[in-house]
This record gives structure tokens, C-alpha cells and sequence, in this order.
């Protein structure tokens, strides 16, 4: 798949930004794995005043969840979800968190969107990548052996376009992973966001060229609600 082909001085100046950035860094950056500690701790002060029911969906991940932390509930009903995006974080987090995030919830299933930062800011290699993903989901089923996992495609961008060959690595060792389990499905959110000619949709994007603005908020829950409906609305009778 190819990213769009530039049509405004505002996008070139990403591409420009996004090449610069890559040059910048040829290897992988530390992630400082205490850094959402606060952000782990708020939903924990939450769950004290209203625990989320067990055998519901958590959907964690990046910012692209966490930003749609608030509407997802209602974009994604009648499944009952557990919003769980924090920050801009990376596979490694939610590894690091698999316990707090995931796991204490006892859900039915995870749906999980990192990749975007692993490939775009810290350069993550793909296979490291989908280690850290295999890691999450052993740790998952120790615990819930019986308990779905949902891995989204990483989205295009324009913002990201100088790694978008890293996050394609990514999106195909992930579909590998889904392939290998029957109780893991891949998501592809990348299709959807992408134009009759292969490249990537630019009116989907809020200023910075990465998140999602309505429009693309739209596809993005519409694509994830019918990736998950066919085997978990059957289940929302038991979770009254």
C-alpha cells in the first residue's frame, strides 16, 4: 500500500518533519516504562468508586484509544467496554501493565491498538514488537485461558508516512500471531482509512496528521464494531 501522494504545502511540512525525525534516529529509543504509572493509577482510583463488571471487553492502547476513551462506550454499544487507552504509549507499556490494565478485569476479551508509536517515535523493531504482543497475550491467557484477544492493524498516517514500511512489518507478524491462535483475531484498521487507489484518506486527520478527527473517528469505531460484534454480542446477555 502506498501513503498519499502530497497535495498541500501543510502535508508536505509532515513528510518533512516525519523524514527529519527518522533520520534523526536510526535505532531504537528507551521507553521508561514508569511513565503512565499515574495514568494506571487514576483508573485504579476509578475502579474503587465504580469496579466495571467482569466478562466485558477492555480496549486499551495509544492515544489514538485514549482519546476516544470517552465516547467508545456509546460508539461500541450494545458491547460492554473497558476504556483503557493511556497516553501515547507502546507495546512494552501494556506488557508492563498487562496485570493493572487487562487481567484485573477478568474480560471476556482485550482489544488492543500500540504499534503506531513503537514504529513512529521509538523505532521499535517489528518483531520486537510482536514479541512484546505474544508476551501480553501469554500473560493473558495464564490467567484467562478462555479470554479473546484482538490485535489492531497500526493505522496509516501522514504524519508517519517515513515508517509507514515498519508498521506494515508490524501489521503482518501481527496477523502471523492472530493466525497461530485461534482465540486472537486480527483488526485491520489500515484498509478502511485508505482510498480506491491505495493511498491513505487526508481528511481523517486533526491538524497533526496522526489522530483522528470525527470523520475518521467514525470509521475507525464503525470498523471496530464489526470486527467484534460477530462473536461478542452473543455474550452481553450473560453480563446484565
Amino acid at each position: 500500500m502506498k501513503i498519499v501522494r502530497l497535495r498541500s504545502v501543510a502535508t508536505a511540512a509532515l513528510l518533512v518533519a516525519g523524514i527529519a525525525t527518522l533520520a534523526a534516529a536510526q535505532q531504537a529509543q528507551p521507553i521508561d516504562l514508569s511513565r503512565y504509572e499515574g495514568a494506571i493509577q487514576a483508573f485504579e482510583a476509578a475502579d474503587r468508586e465504580n469496579m466495571p463488571p467482569p466478562g466485558a471487553i477492555v480496549v486499551t492502547g495509544s492515544s489514538s484509544i485514549a482519546l476516544w476513551n470517552d465516547a467508545m462506550p456509546a460508539d461500541l454499544a450494545p458491547l460492554t467496554v473497558i476504556p483503557r487507552g493511556f497516553g501515547g504509549s507502546a507495546m512494552a507499556d501494556v506488557l508492563h501493565f498487562v496485570d493493572r490494565v487487562v487481567i484485573a478485569y477478568r474480560p471476556r476479551a482485550v482489544v488492543i491498538y500500540e504499534g503506531d508509536n513503537d514504529t513512529g517515535r521509538f523505532f521499535v523493531p517489528p518483531a520486537t514488537i510482536a514479541s512484546e504482543l505474544q508476551q501480553i497475550i501469554a500473560a493473558v491467557h495464564a490467567e484467562l485461558p478462555d479470554t479473546r484477544v484482538y490485535v489492531m492493524s497500526v493505522k496509516p498516517s501522514l504524519a508517519r508516512v517515513a515508517v509507514w514500511d515498519k508498521a506494515q512489518e508490524a501489521n503482518a507478524l501481527y496477523q502471523e500471531v492472530a493466525a497461530a491462535d485461534e482465540r486472537v483475531h486480527y483488526i485491520d484498521v489500515a484498509t478502511p482509512f485508505l482510498k480506491a487507489d491505495g493511498t491513505v484518506m487526508d481528511d481523517i486527520f486533526i491538524d497533526d496528521g496522526l489522530h483522528l478527527n470525527e470523520k475518521g473517528t467514525r470509521i475507525w469505531a464503525s470498523t471496530i464494531k464489526a470486527a467484534l460484534m460477530p462473536l461478542e454480542a452473543q455474550h452481553e446477555s450473560t453480563n446484565d
